[in-house]
């Protein structure tokens, strides 16, 4: 399995609006893209990024699919309206927190 690692800061003064999104339109639309959602981190102390997240798929085609789709693009360009210093990569997934 292959894991997306995504991490970011969110704006101020956009919170409500970003957790709306983030329950409504982006866990939905990874899990629409195979992304299946495997946690998410907030960190409310420290000098690291405020949201720490990952999803899953079961081979490395499948992610590389939905991260070149057009769905994913429109879903993250969305993210970016309420979210600051965001920064993605892709692991083999391993099962306990990664970073």
């Amino acid at each position: 399995m292959f894991k997306l690692l995504m991490s970011w800061n969110i704006r101020s003064g956009q919170e409500e609006a970003y957790f709306e999104f983030i329950v409504r339109k982006f866990g939905p639309g990874l899990v629409q893209l195979g992304i299946r959602p495997t946690d998410a981190w907030y960190t409310q102390y420290g000098d690291r990024p405020q949201i720490l997240t990952g999803g899953i798929t079961e081979d490395m085609e499948s992610l590389q699919t939905a991260l070149a789709s057009d769905e994913w693009l429109n879903l993250r360009e969305k993210l970016f309206t309420y979210v600051t210093d965001y920064s993605q990569k892709v692991v083999r997934a391993s099962g306990g927190f990664q970073v």
